[in-house]
């Protein structure tokens, strides 16, 4: 080996080693704070506002990164918007769905063939009236 190969050696060695200790702790804490915003977030707020023998009204909640694993519904349902946000839908064969829903707007949702577990992408909480026909 040549004297500057051996010069080369000696420093890059050394800066690779101090980089990487650097570097390591700093993504322990990007995991770690990935790991306590999802816990934070946790999952849906699901409040039974009114219900009789053909209906149920729900206000259902999400916080940002919140997530709803509740089986869809086989029921028709009428979904009005209470404060807007975005919801990615992720079916079980793996396909995902981006939802953008407008505070205000009103949608009228049939029952769900697919199985998916939605959760809040945006930076927002979203609240959502939900009424189901029993």
């Amino acid at each position: 080996m040549s004297k500057f190969g051996g010069v080369l050696a000696v420093l890059l060695v050394p800066a690779f080693l101090v980089a990487g200790l650097i570097a390591t702790p700093a993504t322990a804490q990007e995991k770690m704070a990935a790991k306590k915003m999802e816990k934070a977030a946790g999952k849906v707020s699901s409040t039974v506002v009114a219900e009789n023998e053909k209906v149920r009204v729900l206000e259902n909640r999400f916080k940002p990164g919140a997530l709803n694993e509740t089986p869809p519904s086989s029921s028709t349902r009428v979904i009005h918007v209470l404060k807007g946000g975005t919801l990615l839908r992720t079916y079980t064969d793996g396909k995902t769905e981006k939802i953008e829903w407008k505070t205000g707007e009103t949608k009228i949702l049939g029952p769900s063939a697919q199985t998916y577990t939605t959760k809040n992408i945006g930076k927002s909480e979203l609240a959502l009236l939900i009424v189901v026909l029993k």
